[in-house]
């Protein structure tokens, strides 16, 4: 880092463009958020300990520990964010991984921070490793080494921080640096919700977006929503826009099940692009086994989108396999799809599975 960095407005070749930073979160989504620990639903286990760590910084009077919330997306990481930010009573600075480039980046970020605040860094695993190397004293030691000048002139400042919490969010656990890792007091996973708790999350959002919905409507949405909190309000807000349309603004069982059809959910919560790998896998190659690259061209989507986020959610519901010569579909799969196995299928035989793997 350079003597620019102490002016982020120089405009030469080596100038430092600030990252977007935002405070607070923003939104109709912003708004469904809970803004207090007490209210926020599931994850009981990841409660308890955030509890814990928030209360004995608050009696301290110190901030909180550096926290790193890893899952996939949607399980409610940014949340949390916002409910420690809260709960420590102090200011919330969002940010993401991409957005941080250069180590001057961060430099500008961290020298904006008040006593106490809480920074907010979603995709952290996407830091660079040079922005990493500028992070490490600053997350252990509050403190930001800046080099003067170039050259045989040039000579080391190291600037005081005041006391803040970073968040770190991570959709890719594997890709964190160990040092990085390491350097966070509480690394927490978010597990997928259960139907009970997102149906509790569906009647929060509903009095929120003030829905007319009832327990049989809410369950309903529940149950397709993928185990996931960011879905439920989604379909919830699609459901309201059909109950509005077609159904007087009353959202019930009935009506819950028609406009998720209508939208093209099905009762496992299956989308379109769900259906479609699943129709190429078992009607244009014969259940499999069949590799990525055919698999995602069959389907229309890339190969990437399909790894990442749309085989774990049927793996999940034991609908795909994937086995060392490719993707296979399960009985579970042709049966979903209103298909019969054929005996030609990989897994019609009781020794089909063993012989995939073999």
């Amino acid at each position: 880092m350079r003597d620019e960095l102490l002016d982020p407005r120089a405009l030469d070749e080596d100038a430092v463009v600030e990252p977007p930073v935002t405070s607070g979160l923003i939104g109709e989504e912003g708004g469904l958020r809970p803004r207090r620990l007490d209210e926020f639903v599931g994850q009981p286990e990841l409660k308890d300990h955030l509890g814990i760590i928030l209360e004995a910084a608050r009696r301290r009077g110190q901030a909180a520990d550096h926290l790193l919330f890893a899952g996939p997306p949607g399980l409610g990481k940014t949340t949390l964010a916002g409910i420690v930010a809260a709960e420590m009573e102090v200011d919330l600075h969002v940010t993401s991984g991409p957005a941080i480039e250069r180590a001057g980046d961060l430099a500008a970020i961290l020298t904006r921070l008040g006593e106490g605040d809480v920074l907010f860094v979603d995709e952290i695993h996407r830091l660079s490793r040079t922005v990493e190397e500028v992070l490490y004293p600053a997350m252990e030691d509050f403190q930001l080494d800046i080099v003067l000048g170039k050259g045989p002139a040039a000579r080391s400042l190291r600037l005081d921080l005041p006391r803040f919490t970073l968040v770190g969010a991570t959709t890719r656990t594997g890709l964190i640096t160990g040092p990085l890792r390491d350097r966070f007091g509480l690394v927490a996973r978010l597990d997928f919700y259960s139907s009970e708790d997102l149906a509790s999350i569906v009647a929060r959002a509903a009095d929120i977006l003030g829905v007319d919905i009832d327990e049989a409507g809410a369950a309903e949405i529940a149950r397709r929503s993928r185990g996931t909190p960011r879905i439920a309000n989604r379909l919830l807000r699609r459901v309201r826009d059909f109950a509005e349309v077609r159904a007087g603004g009353v959202v019930g069982r009935a009506v819950a099940r028609d406009g998720l059809a209508l939208f093209g959910v099905d009762e496992l919560g299956l989308d379109k692009v769900d259906r479609a790998i699943l129709s190429a896998l078992c009607e244009r190659f014969g259940g499999g086994p069949v590799g990525l690259s055919t698999l995602a061209i069959g389907a229309s989507e890339p190969a990437e989108t399909v790894e990442d986020v749309y085989e774990p959610f049927l793996i999940g519901q034991g609908l795909l396999l994937r086995t060392p010569r490719g993707r296979v579909a399960t009985a579970a799969a042709w049966a979903h799809l209103g298909l019969v196995m054929p005996s030609s299928a990989p897994l019609a035989a009781d020794d089909g599975q063993q012989q995939l793997l073999d």
